[in-house]
């Protein structure tokens, strides 16, 4: 059985930002912001594992994509303030990119079997 791609790239989303954190010299509220905004795309996602009906799990989704969002808006600000290199704000950059994608294709799909009710 294949594992939870999304799930598994929104765990490892959380935890390397985590230790982004305490890598690198961020400032203490984009630190708390960042992994408070990553660990929520992670949490929503897991909830959405065992929704109570269709539109819970697209709630879920939808909120883990704004979350994911947030994420990249908070990575850009720590890279513009020169606290992370290129290199590494891609990287993070590119795995929400993927999370978000993946949302996006799972929410157009329930919103569709949503209005088919």
């Amino acid at each position: 059985m294949r594992k939870n791609l999304l799930l598994e790239y929104s765990k490892e989303l959380a935890c390397e930002i985590a230790e982004l954190c305490k890598n690198y010299r961020i400032d203490s509220n984009s630190s708390y912001q960042i992994k408070k905004s990553s660990s929520s795309v992670f949490a929503n996602i897991s909830e959405a594992q065992y929704p109570q009906s269709l539109a819970d799990m697209l709630s879920k989704f939808e909120i883990a994509r704004k979350e994911c969002m947030e994420t990249e808006s908070w990575l850009e600000l720590i890279f513009s303030s020169g606290s992370i290199d290129e290199s590494i704000f891609k990287k993070y950059r590119n795995l929400c990119g993927r999370i978000r994608r993946m949302l996006t294709s799972s929410c157009i799909t329930m919103e569709n079997k949503l209005n088919k009710n």
